[in-house]
């Protein structure tokens, strides 16, 4: 991405970032630091805050410019996640500020999943908790892979060089032992500024880079413009005579006179025309852009349908192998229906087979005797996900939107995951019209091997 100037002379290249840490580690100061320190602030906004603590017979917290709701700044927790806007000479942010209290880690898993780079806040007096583990298990599993460690309240520790590297040791070892390697560990102390936008002169022994320097470091993910077309059709609308499918393009490029497939079903037809709302119509448009499509023929597509070339379908299966991280209050147990949504898609599902349960904080193997099988709250599982109809879907590590998925318990959602890379088929045109009830069928098919995108020859198990 390129990034303008905008009227303002403000840059107009944008990145998001997912803040993260232990409850009470200093999340909501540490933001409202920033945006002062930035000079991020709306006129009169500190002010108007400081008056309003002077009137409740309060101390002032930096903490309050984050919490837009009274019951929040009584509780002292963010409760939910919410989204913020400043910008340096480089860029503008979005900073996702995630709970870090156990009771909303699902609302962090919803907030993270939209970030591309991460800031991961730890108490320098307090030191390594077990939901910062598991903040880290989280990153790692959405795929973050940029992420800074923060140790806070470095002056509650009369900012010594001894506890930092402490806490950076443990915390390294750890987030190598899961496979993450953080850009930076930096201390600071959110509540003073201590190195927020300029070095701290209470640690001159520091001599890395400041919070600002770090966030301007981490780099834009690429627009997923060069991989396979991936289009979740969230609606379909008639105006006059015609029928426009609407989505958002995931990935991939769409142009006039392209060759769709709609998964699941295998229906084909070729694209018209490219609608836009409150633009001039082109002929092609490209990932992260919202759209209509009209066809050439006429078929039946619904909402949750995704549409590719036929030259490189996804997979379109009625079971997968998946990485997937618990939340739910109770536990996800074998021999009980779940809903689960991928892109637009949504299925009724269960658990197959569950290969390892892993505690997310400890990362050691959990036992359980056969007639014990599920996955408890906090908890990590390599398994087995069956659905009762087939769903289209790509390996996270292929196309990330398509292989990211959520497990509804009920009314809330108890879960989520990633599609693990297994030995999927690949499928080719001429497979498209065999019959789903013969190629998708019940119980186990074996059909002849198909040459997957990467090159690794997968086989069909229905």
């Amino acid at each position: 991405m390129v990034s303008q100037p905008s009227r303002n002379g403000a840059p107009t290249e944008q990145l998001k970032i997912v803040i993260v840490g232990h409850v009470d580690h200093g999340k909501s100061t540490f933001v409202g630091r920033l945006f002062h320190d930035t000079g991020s602030l709306p006129d009169g906004k500190l002010e108007q805050l400081q008056r309003i603590a002077e009137r409740r017979g309060v101390p002032f917290e930096w903490a309050n410019l984050m919490d837009a709701l009274q019951s929040e700044r009584d509780q002292n927790i963010t409760i939910d996640t919410a989204q913020i806007w400043f910008h340096t000479a480089k860029r503008q942010y979005v900073i996702i500020d995630a709970p870090g209290h156990k009771e909303f880690l699902k609302n962090m898993v919803t907030g993270a999943s939209n970030a591309e780079a991460a800031l991961l806040l730890i108490d320098a007096n307090e030191g390594v908790q077990e939901q910062s583990r598991r903040h880290g298990y989280l990153l790692n599993l959405l795929g973050i892979k940029q992420i800074a460690v923060l140790v806070n309240k470095m002056d509650l520790q009369d900012y010594s060089h001894e506890k930092f590297e402490a806490v950076e040791r443990d915390y390294r070892k750890f987030l190598q032992s899961i496979g993450v390697e953080p850009r930076q560990f930096v201390p600071m102390a959110a509540k003073h500024g201590d190195n927020i936008a300029s070095k701290s002169p209470n640690m001159p022994w520091w001599n890395g880079p400041t919070v600002l320097d770090i966030l301007d470091s981490f780099k834009l993910a690429e627009i997923p413009s060069s991989q396979p077309l991936r289009f979740p059709i969230q609606d379909v609308y008639r105006f006059d005579e015609r029928r426009i499918l609407a989505g958002r393009i995931e990935s991939g490029t769409m142009k006039v006179g392209d060759r769709l497939l709609f998964s699941p079903g295998n229906k084909t037809s070729t694209v018209k025309t490219i609608e836009r709302w409150n633009a001039s119509s082109r002929e092609s448009a490209t990932a992260g852009e919202s759209v209509g499509v009209t066809l050439t023929e006429q078929i039946f597509v619904e909402r949750g349908s995704i549409a590719s070339l036929e030259t490189d379908a996804p997979y379109e299966l009625t079971r997968f192998r998946a990485k997937l991280f618990w939340l739910g209050r109770s536990p996800f147990r074998k021999g009980k229906l779940y809903k689960l949504k991928l892109t637009t898609q949504e299925a009724d599902c269960e658990i197959e087979s569950i290969d390892r349960v892993i505690d997310s904080s400890t990362l050691e193997t959990i036992s359980r005797r056969e007639k014990e099988l599920f996955v408890g709250r906090n908890e990590v599982a390599e398994l087995t996900i069956k659905v009762r109809r087939p769903i289209a879907f790509d390996a996270h590590s292929e196309i990330v939107h398509t292989g990211r998925f959520v497990i509804v318990d009920g009314f809330e959602v108890a879960g989520g995951g990633i599609v693990a890379l297994d030995s999927y088929p690949r499928r080719t045109p001429d497979s498209f019209q065999k019959s789903d009830n013969l190629f998708w069928s019940h119980g186990k098919v074996t059909v002849e091997q198909r040459t997957r995108r990467n090159g690794h020859p997968g086989c069909i198990s229905g």
